[in-house]
């Protein structure tokens, strides 16, 4: 069976995108990616392997979409300043994305996912060169924010945040307090 005119990966990718960002991660699934995409089921068999390739493929598009804005965000600054936009940066793209984000979070342990992932953590490591750390003292930094971020993405996902106070504010003062931290290894003063 030869692939329908105009539909190619990119088109079923961006349309699985959309709805696992307005459905959630567990609402997609073949029947209802063809439906949205009007064709029939076996026709996604001739760009996807099934609907755990698909979800590979979220991740591993997620991963690639929150690199993108992470970059954008930090182009043009250093120190506490970029890492206080890549925080603001990745909490957008959390809050716009969340089907998408959620996808990031599959498949840990997948060589391609891994790969995809590599490029946030060479990221963060080059935003955290300003510190002048230790190997493993990037590292531990670089655990630390991605679980300041993640921790605090989450749980504004999932509404755990229902106190009046402005949760940017909270954001900003949680990325501070890290800065603290990072800062006293790295000798600097804020």
């Amino acid at each position: 069976m030869s692939p329908r005119i105009g539909l190619d990966s990119t088109i079923i990718l961006k349309t699985a995108a959309d709805m696992v960002n307005e459905q959630g991660l567990d609402a997609i699934t073949l029947a209802s990616l063809a439906k949205r995409l009007s064709v029939r089921s076996p026709s996604l068999y001739n760009h996807i392997a099934g609907l755990e390739d698909l979800k590979k493929q979220l991740a591993i598009y997620g991963i690639e979409q929150l690199y993108t804005a992470l970059i954008q965000s930090a182009i043009g600054r250093s120190g506490n300043e970029a890492v206080h936009a890549m925080g603001d940066a990745y909490v957008s793209f959390a809050r716009e994305n969340p089907g998408i984000y959620e996808a990031t979070l599959l498949l840990p342990m997948d060589p391609d996912v891994q790969q995809a992932g590599s490029k946030i953590v060479d990221l963060t490591l080059k935003i955290l060169a300003h510190y002048n750390l230790t190997e493993d003292e990037a590292i531990h930094g670089v655990r630390g924010i991605r679980s300041i971020l993640h921790g605090f993405a989450s749980l504004e996902q999932k509404g755990g945040f229902g106190l009046p106070l402005d949760v940017n504010d909270s954001l900003k003062r949680l990325i501070d307090s890290y800065l603290v931290g990072i800062n006293k290894h790295s000798g600097n003063p804020m």
